[in-house]
C-alpha cells in the first residue's frame, strides 16, 4: 500500500496534465467512504482492503476526487494502528489545494489517537473548513458551497471532547449544536444520533436532566436500524444516567450498548462499553465483577491501540484492586496507568482522578499511597489554575499594554505638535518679539500638562500591575488567599527564619463528600457551598490567621504561634461552624461535614525544638493527619498531641508508616468528633 501510493506521488505531475475524470455521483461517493470509514472502526483490515479494491479511476493523482478518497485512506489506516502511512497520507493531502483543510484533520485525530491534544490541529483545520461551511447556513453551505460537513463535524467533535474534559460545558453544547445543523444539513442520521447523544451529555453536565433525556430520546429515533449508532446513543444515555446518580439505570443502559455492539459484530466498540461497565460495576460495590469486564475488554483495546480507553480502563482496575485489598495488582496497573503520561488538555479530569484513587487508598488504610495522590493532584490542579490564571493574565497584560502604547502615541502626537508650534514661533519670532515670549509659555504650559499626564498614566499603569498581582493571589470564588499567595508567605518566613525551621499551626479542612454535592446538586449549588464553607472557616478563626483556599473543596489555615489546645479548641470552632446549620442553596438546605487534620510545629511544642521542619513538610503531616480523619469515619478532627521522636529523620520515617507509628505510641493523636447531623 505504501509502495502504491510512492508511485501515485512519483506520477503525480504526468497525471495533473491528463483530462480530469469526473465523479459520477460525488454525495453517494461520499456516503459510501463515510461507511467505510466508520466500519474500519471496528474492522480496519478488511475496509483498508475494500477501500483498495474500489479506488476509482476518478481518484487518482491529480483528479478531482483525489483528496476524499485519500482522507478516507487515511482515517481508515489510523483505526487499523499504521500511524506512519496515515502520516504519509496527509503529506499528499497537503500537496493539494482542497486537501491542506483534510490533512490538518487527520493529524488531528491521529493526535487524539495517540492520546494527545489535538485541539490545535483541530481548529486549523475547521478555520480552513469554514471557508465553505459558514455558520448560520449550513443547508446553504452543503448544498452550494462544497461544504466538506463529515470533516467539519469531526473536527467540532474533537473541539467539543476537549471543551468538555477542561469543564467548559456551555462551549462544548454550542460546539456540539452546531455539529448538529451539519449533520442535519448533509442529512447524514448517523451523525446526527451522535450528535444529539453528545448534547444530552453537555446539557446534563449543566444540570439540565429533562433536556437532555429528551436529546437521548430523540437521538434513539435518528439511530433507528443503525445498530452501531444506538448502541453509541444507548452509551450515551449510560453517561447522562451516571451523572444524575442512577446507577442501575446507568448499569442497564451500557449492557443494551453492548448488546447492540455485539450484535453488529463491532469488538472495538464492544471493548469500550465493557470499559464503561466497569465504572458502573464499582459504584454498585461490585468489584469483582468490574475486573472481570475489565480484563476482557483490555486484550481488545490493546489490539486496536485504543489508547484513551486502555489508559483509563487501567485506572479502573486499579481502583477496583484496592477495593478487594490487592495492592500489588493495583500498583502494577497505576504503573500502566503511568506510562500514558498526562496530556495538558486533559488536567482537570486527570486531577478528579487522582481524588478518586487519593480516596480510595485512604479507605484501605493505606495513607501514604493516599497522600501520594493527594500530592499528585494537586500539582495538577496548580497546573491548570496556572494555565487559566496565565491566560487571564495574558488577556489583561496586553489590554494594559494596549492603553500604555496609546498613551505613548497621544503624547507622540502631542510633542509633535509642540515641536511644530515652537517652529512656528521661531518664524513669528523674526516679525514679533513679544509673542516669542507668550509662545514660550505656552510650550512650557503645554510640557507641564503633558508631563502632569504621563505621571498621571505611570501612576494608573503601576496601580493595575499591582492590582493584577493582588488578583493572582486572591482565589476568585471566594476571595480568600490561594496558594501562590501562602506560598509566597511560607518562602518569606523560610527566609526570615534563616533555616531555623517551620514555627506555626497549620490546619487542613476538606468538604466531606463534596462530589455528591456537584453530582447529585448540580455545579452551582457546589459553588454555593465552598462559598459559604469559606466564609465560616474564615468566622471561626482569628484576624491574624491566613485562611487559603487550597484547592476545590480543600481550605488551609495557617496560624502563627498558636499552642496545641487552642488550635484544637479552633477546629472544634470550625467543626461547629460548618456542620451546625445546613447550607442554604438554590436546591434547598443542604446539610454540609468536614473532616480537620490540624497540628502545631515544631511537634513536640518547645521540648521539640530539635525537630524542625520545612513548611513543605508540615503541610504534609497535616495531610496526613486529614486522611486519617476522612479514614475514621469523616466529620471529625484530628490533631498530633504529641510526637516522640528524637530527630528530624525519625520523624520522616514515622510519615512513612504513620499507621505504626501511631499504634507504637510514637505518635499521640486528639479526635476531636463533628456535631452530631439530625
Amino acid at each position: 500500500m505504501i509502495r502504491t501510493a510512492a508511485l501515485w506521488l512519483a506520477l503525480a505531475g504526468a497525471a495533473a496534465s491528463a483530462a480530469p475524470v469526473t465523479a459520477p455521483d460525488p454525495v453517494a461517493e461520499d456516503t459510501l467512504l463515510a461507511n467505510i470509514t466508520r466500519r474500519a472502526f471496528d474492522a480496519p483490515e478488511a475496509m483498508l482492503a475494500e477501500l483498495q479494491q474500489r479506488w476509482p479511476t476518478h481518484a487518482e493523482p491529480g483528479q478531482p476526487r483525489e483528496a476524499a478518497w485519500l482522507m478516507a485512506r487515511g482515517r481508515v489506516l489510523l483505526a487499523a494502528g499504521k500511524t506512519e502511512a496515515a502520516d504519509a497520507v496527509a503529506v499528499q493531502l497537503m500537496a493539494r489545494e482542497d486537501g491542506v483543510d483534510r490533512s490538518w484533520l487527520l493529524r488531528a485525530l491521529a493526535q487524539e489517537r495517540a492520546g494527545k491534544s489535538a485541539t490545535t490541529l483541530a481548529t486549523r483545520a475547521l478555520a480552513g473548513l469554514d471557508k465553505h461551511c459558514p455558520l448560520g447556513d449550513e443547508v446553504r453551505a452543503v448544498r452550494e458551497l462544497g461544504c466538506d460537513f463529515r470533516s467539519a463535524w469531526e473536527a467540532l467533535r474533537l473541539l467539543q471532547r476537549e471543551q468538555y474534559a477542561q469543564g467548559a460545558f456551555a462551549v462544548s453544547e454550542a460546539s456540539v449544536r452546531r455539529s448538529l445543523e451539519l449533520a442535519r444539513a448533509g442529512d447524514d442520521k448517523h451523525l446526527a444520533a451522535l450528535s444529539h447523544g453528545m448534547l444530552a451529555v453537555a446539557l446534563q453536565a449543566q444540570d439540565k436532566l429533562d433536556a437532555a433525556r429528551a436529546e437521548l430520546r430523540t437521538a434513539a429515533t435518528e439511530a433507528t436500524g443503525d445498530m452501531v449508532a444506538g448502541a453509541r446513543v444507548r452509551n450515551y444515555e449510560g453517561a447522562v444516567e451516571r451523572r444524575a446518580r442512577d446507577i442501575p439505570a446507568s448499569r442497564s443502559a451500557v449492557e443494551a450498548a453492548l448488546l447492540l455492539a455485539e450484535q453488529a459484530d463491532a469488538p472495538h466498540l464492544a471493548a469500550q462499553l465493557r470499559s464503561n461497565l466497569v465504572d458502573s460495576y464499582m459504584h454498585l460495590g461490585l468489584p469483582k465483577e468490574a475486573i472481570v469486564a475489565g480484563l476482557r475488554a483490555m486484550p481488545v483495546l490493546q489490539r486496536f491501540g485504543d489508547r484513551f480507553y486502555e489508559r483509563s480502563l487501567h485506572h479502573n482496575l486499579a481502583i477496583a484492586h484496592i477495593k478487594l485489598r490487592q495492592f500489588d495488582q493495583a500498583r502494577a496497573e497505576l504503573a500502566k496507568v503511568g506510562e500514558f503520561g498526562t496530556d495538558p488538555a486533559d488536567l482537570v479530569p486527570r486531577a478528579r482522578e487522582l481524588r478518586e484513587l487519593g480516596d480510595t487508598w485512604a479507605e484501605a488504610g493505606q495513607y501514604k499511597e493516599a497522600l501520594a495522590a493527594l500530592h499528585a493532584e494537586r500539582e495538577l490542579n496548580t497546573r491548570a489554575n496556572e494555565r487559566n490564571r496565565a491566560a487571564a493574565l495574558e488577556e489583561l497584560g496586553r489590554k494594559y499594554d494596549s492603553a500604555a502604547k496609546q498613551r505613548d502615541l497621544d503624547l507622540l502626537a502631542r510633542d509633535g505638535q509642540l515641536k511644530d508650534q515652537q517652529i512656528s514661533n521661531q518664524l513669528l519670532a523674526q516679525q514679533v518679539g513679544f509673542a516669542i515670549g507668550a509662545l514660550l509659555l505656552l510650550s512650557v504650559a503645554l510640557v507641564g500638562v503633558t508631563l502632569v499626564r504621563m505621571r498621571r498614566a505611570q501612576a494608573r499603569l503601576t496601580a493595575n500591575q499591582s492590582l493584577l498581582q493582588a488578583q493572582s493571589e486572591r482565589d476568585p470564588l471566594t476571595d480568600l488567599s490561594n496558594r501562590r499567595h501562602f506560598l509566597a508567605v511560607m518562602d518569606e518566613g523560610a527566609r526570615e527564619s534563616r533555616g531555623e525551621g517551620f514555627v506555626g499551626a497549620l490546619m487542613m479542612i476538606d468538604i466531606d463528600h463534596f462530589k455528591n454535592v456537584n453530582d447529585w446538586h448540580g455545579h452551582a449549588a457546589g459553588d454555593t457551598v465552598i462559598v459559604e464553607v469559606a466564609r465560616r472557616i474564615k468566622a471561626a478563626v482569628r484576624d491574624t490567621d491566613l485562611v487559603v483556599r487550597w484547592g476545590g473543596e480543600e481550605f488551609l489555615v495557617f496560624a502563627p504561634a498558636l499552642p496545641g489546645d487552642d488550635l484544637a479548641l479552633m477546629a472544634e470552632r470550625i467543626l461547629r461552624g460548618i456542620g451546625g446549620q445546613p447550607v442554604e442553596t438554590g436546591e434547598g438546605p443542604l446539610r454540609i461535614t468536614a473532616s480537620i487534620g490540624f497540628a502545631s510545629f515544631p511537634l513536640g511544642g518547645t521540648a521539640g525544638a530539635g525537630l524542625r521542619l520545612h513548611w513543605e513538610q508540615a503541610v504534609n503531616w497535616a495531610d496526613m493527619v486529614l486522611y486519617k480523619a476522612k479514614a475514621e469515619g469523616r466529620n471529625r478532627g484530628v490533631g498530633i498531641s504529641a510526637v516522640d521522636a528524637p530527630d528530624t529523620p525519625a520523624l520522616a520515617a514515622m510519615l512513612q508508616d504513620f499507621d505504626a507509628a501511631c499504634m507504637n505510641g510514637q505518635v499521640q493523636l486528639r479526635q476531636l468528633p463533628g456535631p452530631v447531623q439530625s
